[in-house]
């Protein structure tokens, strides 16, 4: 395991030094304050420091508290070396931040005990860290079908805008919805009709992209984000969507039964700028379109409609570039 030490002391620091490196730590090595503060900054720094209390420039104190200031995570743990043995001064020291402290002379057998101590600690909070993470992991999915919810859908969308926006790259936008979907529900019951669901999320993701993002907006409603897809590459992968649900029955307990698909779809060129609520409006028109001709079809917005969401009046200024259109 790596483990910062900050010692101005050539003897003291080489004889710790020393008796880490036979304890199978990782070293680095800081001769005073300022330099522990720059190490314990940065990326991938050592989650264990012993710090000496007293220091050139900035003092063992002063590290603890800028560390606690500006890094919650992950978290390190500061154990002081220190010729203060006063209750005040331990006092001082966890006050500003320090989880342990050490005297000197200290006693080797002490220190070693003291840093597995912090070792079980960090080992403790990686646990409940990886815990929280798969928590929220969890809480972003849809539980029926496994693929993204509608909060965590909207949040890539709103991302993958920013990114088209900024880095000039396309994103397009397929609103997929089951034709006569309740009639499942009525004929056979809620049960065939979650298992017809995780079916049809199952097959959108088997024509989907590692990278695109999959997600249930609401009921029968699924959204996809696919970057990368020219106008006509879209409209492509669009009727590979809506193939995929009907190519074949589901086969539910019920019986065999024949699904189809509405596909809206909206593309927009590198640069363009929109909002998730007009994106959103344009591929919800373009799939009303599909739903009014009779459904299992697919439907390619305009993107002014998606400045229609927000009442412009007016056309934004485009030009062209390698052949996209985005607004300038």
């Amino acid at each position: 395991m790596k483990i910062l030490i900050a010692e101005d002391d050539l003897v003291s620091r080489r004889r710790l030094e020393s008796n880490l490196r036979s304890w199978n730590y990782e070293v680095e090595v800081a001769t005073n304050g300022d330099e522990a503060w720059q190490m314990l900054r940065g990326e991938n720094t050592p989650r264990l420091a012993i710090l000496d209390w007293m220091m050139p420039g900035l003092d063992g104190l002063s590290v603890c508290e800028k560390v606690r200031k500006v890094k919650a995570e992950p978290y390190v743990y500061i154990l002081l070396l220190t010729a203060k043995d006063r209750k005040e001064n331990v006092v001082e020291g966890l006050e500003a931040g320090a989880d342990d402290y050490i005297t000197k002379p200290y006693d080797a057998q002490e220190l070693k005990a003291r840093l597995r101590t912090g070792r079980r600690i960090l080992a403790l909070q990686e646990a409940l860290l990886s815990a929280r993470d798969a928590l929220r992991f969890q809480a972003s999915l849809d539980p029926l079908t496994g693929v993204w919810n509608r909060t965590a859908i909207l949040a890539n969308l709103r991302r993958e805008l920013a990114r088209t926006e900024c880095e000039g790259n396309s994103i397009t936008v397929f609103k997929a919805d089951i034709d006569t979907f309740s009639r499942i529900n009525q004929t056979h019951g809620q049960m065939a009709g979650d298992t017809a669901l995780r079916e049809v999320a199952r097959r959108i993701q088997g024509v989907s992209r590692v990278y695109d993002a999959v997600g249930r907006f609401g009921g029968e409603e699924f959204i996809i984000l696919a970057p990368g897809f020219d106008d006509s590459a879209a409209a492509g992968q669009a009727e590979r969507l809506r193939a995929s649900i009907g190519v074949e029955a589901v086969d539910l307990a019920e019986g065999l039964v024949r699904l189809t698909a509405s596909v809206g779809v909206v593309t927009l060129g590198g640069g363009m700028a929109a909002e998730p609520d007009g994106v959103l409006y344009a591929v919800d028109m373009a799939l009303s379109r599909a739903k009014s001709q009779g459904g299992n079809r697919v439907e390619v917005a305009d993107p002014q409609e998606m400045f229609s969401a927000r009442g412009d009046t007016h056309t934004p200024r485009t030009r062209t570039r390698y052949g996209s259109r985005f607004v300038a």
